[in-house]
């Protein structure tokens, strides 16, 4: 099968793309190259080949011969799609409800969408399952359910979406990403000794480690038409959700030494345990294996086998706003994210 990966040179797309080819298929990479400084670690013998271009850009004429698509370009995170909110719903609305009508155009059957639980935004149910009324906060959320809704509609006996509500990622990658919530307070466990954190750390957020997202794409791709068509997931385990107070305290734990504290507050309305039944229990061959204890572990290990410094952790090409405000501030992309000839 011939796959087209979006965001090959992103966080999670360095390490599902390589495990793709690992088991046979032909994989094209589309990326935009916006994070190609960031590089930790050389973590895969396999890199497919990459068309450098914009999701926005992209053609028919890209898309021949390909007979399934994992999108996972979009601007990522909260506070990259407050820095221009317009522009994160040209890219991630627009941009990904228009590759899946070009999909749909150019016959291409199977279309995997990266979406996430921040669209259940802040929950009064124990447990919000697909089922549940989405409540999204943020403009990376709101387009997230957008594209959920619209794509839907796009759905028929030839084209058949599935939608992924990844749980929020951690985990080591090439393409490493330090603005997420464990991978961020690893970072400062392992450089400076200390998590001191602003808030009360009461809020809840289900996690999942970014091998187990590439996992559950595999499988979708791989399972019977009949049980993904159209579905939604919530990709993660009912027993990762963690309140981030239990998160610190993990991490404070595998480093040992780091000293841990807490604000009086939360700033952050956003909390939300999720259920994830749904996937255990129908999506053939999908089980996490990763926890949030290992997956700490997995960052001291690698910290120090890389000898991390407190540099490398602050630089700019492992922060999604840091990076594109780089880009900006030097007029290597235009005020609407393209790059500049």
């Amino acid at each position: 099968m011939k796959v087209l990966v979006t965001g090959t040179e992103g966080y999670i797309g360095s390490l599902l793309a390589p495990l793709l080819m690992q088991r046979g298929y032909e994989v094209i990479g589309v990326d935009t190259g916006f994070y190609k400084v960031g590089w930790l670690y050389n973590g895969t013998a396999l890199t497919p080949k990459t068309l450098n271009k914009d999701i926005r850009q992209i053609t028919v004429e890209d898309l021949e011969g390909v007979e399934a698509i994992a999108h996972l370009a979009e601007l990522s995170n909260d506070p990259l799609g407050q820095l221009a909110p317009h522009i994160t719903y040209d890219i991630n609305h627009k941009g990904s409800v228009r590759l899946a009508q070009l999909a749909k155009q150019a016959g291409i059957p199977r279309f995997v969408y990266t979406s996430s639980c921040s669209v259940y935004g802040f929950a009064s149910e124990d447990f919000v399952t697909e089922e549940s009324t989405v409540n999204p906060q943020t403009a990376y959320a709101k387009c997230k359910t957008l594209v959920e809704q619209d794509v839907k509609l796009l759905a028929d006996d030839s084209f058949s979406p599935t939608f992924l509500r990844n749980a929020t990622a951690y985990g080591a990658s090439p393409r490493m990403r330090f603005d997420i919530v464990l991978n961020n307070l690893a970072g400062w466990a392992w450089t400076i000794k200390e998590i001191k954190m602003t808030s009360d750390g009461t809020p809840w957020r289900p996690l999942v480690h970014l091998l187990d997202i590439c996992k559950a794409i595999i499988c979708t791709l791989e399972a019977p038409r009949e049980i993904v068509h159209n579905q939604i997931f919530n990709v993660g385990d009912t027993h990762s959700n963690y309140q981030v107070k239990e998160i610190a305290q993990i991490v404070a734990d595998v480093f040992t030494g780091c000293q841990l504290s807490f604000g009086k507050s939360d700033p952050d309305n956003r909390s939300y345990r999720v259920s994830f039944d749904k996937i255990n229990q129908t999506l053939p061959g999908f089980k996490c294996e990763w926890n949030a204890q290992r997956g700490a572990q997995q960052f001291f290990d690698l910290f120090n086998q890389i000898d991390m410094t407190k540099e490398t952790f602050e630089f700019r090409g492992f922060t999604r706003l840091k990076q594109l405000e780089y880009l900006i501030r030097t007029q290597q992309i235009d005020q609407d994210f393209f790059w500049r000839q």
